[in-house]
């Protein structure tokens, strides 16, 4: 539903239109989706409360939200700030999601689709080892 979202929106609110593969882009943003969603996983499972658990998630999303370039171009910050912004899970994705999306060449896409695919095995990993059912 929400890749939906993304094409008519690009589509018919900013009139643009997808350059690269469907395939290709499908591939990037469910990896994107899993790395985000285990890393969501493992801050729920170590978290003590509910309370403690979105308190982390909140720390751990509005740095993301504001320096991967999904709000802010990434582009236009400061270079300290850009290499900071590369540690940071979502910024890889927003990088392999344009490069999609404008079926530009995945210069560092592999590195990034790594580290992806690292952080979810991590992530879920540990989740797995620290989810406890109270």
């Amino acid at each position: 539903v929400s890749l939906v979202i993304v094409y008519l929106v690009a589509h018919w609110g900013f009139q643009c239109t997808l350059r690269g593969s469907w395939a290709g882009f499908l591939a990037v943003y469910l990896l994107v989706m899993l790395a985000l969603f285990s890393l969501g996983l493992v801050i729920g499972a170590m978290a003590k409360d509910m309370k403690k658990a979105g308190l982390w998630c909140t720390i751990a999303y509005f740095p993301m939200l504001i320096f991967s370039g999904a709000t802010l171009p990434y582009e236009k910050l400061p270079q300290i700030v850009q290499q900071l912004a590369d540690w940071l899970p979502l910024t890889q994705g927003i990088k392999l999601l344009k490069a999609a999306f404008l079926g530009l060449p995945l210069e560092n896409g592999g590195l990034a689709a790594l580290v992806l695919i690292g952080l979810s095995i991590v992530c879920l990993t540990a989740a797995i080892k620290f989810f406890r059912w109270e």
